[in-house]
C-alpha cells in the first residue's frame, strides 16, 4: 500500500522526490485512517453516505465520550488495511471543547502501529 503524504494543512505534498512524497505499508494505513476520519458525512459528492458523522453523532446529539469513541473506532475499522483497533483511550473536555483519541492499530502488514489523533474542532490530525 502506498499513500501520499499530507502537510500540516492536510493538503497533498506535491513536487517532492517520489520517495519522499509517499508513505508505505503500515504508515500508509495510518495516513489513510487520518484521511478517512477527515471526510465528513455528506461531503463527498460521489457518495453522500460515506464519511464520519462528526456533527450528527460525535459532536452533536450524543455528547458522550463512549459514543464518540465507538463512532470513530468503527470508522477506523472501515479503513482499507486495518485489521483490528485496540488499546483505545480518549479524553473529552466539555469546558474547552477538546477531544483526543489514541489507539493501536493492527494492519494487514502484520505489524501494529500506535498513533495518537488530535482534534481541533473540525479536523483530525496525527500527533
Amino acid at each position: 500500500m502506498k499513500y501520499r503524504k499530507l502537510d500540516d494543512n492536510l493538503d497533498y505534498t506535491l513536487g517532492q522526490k517520489p520517495g519522499d512524497a509517499f508513505y508505505a505499508d503500515s504508515e500508509a494505513v495510518v495516513q489513510a485512517i487520518v484521511t478517512h476520519l477527515n471526510l465528513l458525512l455528506g461531503e463527498w459528492w460521489e457518495d453522500l453516505d460515506d464519511g464520519l458523522p462528526l456533527f450528527q453523532e460525535v459532536l452533536g446529539q450524543f455528547n458522550n465520550q463512549e459514543d464518540a469513541d465507538l463512532v470513530i473506532t468503527e470508522r477506523i475499522l472501515s479503513t482499507i488495511g486495518v485489521k483490528r483497533v485496540y488499546d483505545i483511550s480518549s479524553t473529552l473536555d466539555h469546558d474547552r471543547r477538546k477531544y483526543a483519541y489514541t489507539a493501536s492499530v493492527e494492519t494487514v502488514f502484520e505489524d501494529s502501529e500506535t498513533f495518537s489523533l488530535g482534534f481541533d474542532g473540525l479536523h483530525f490530525y496525527r500527533i
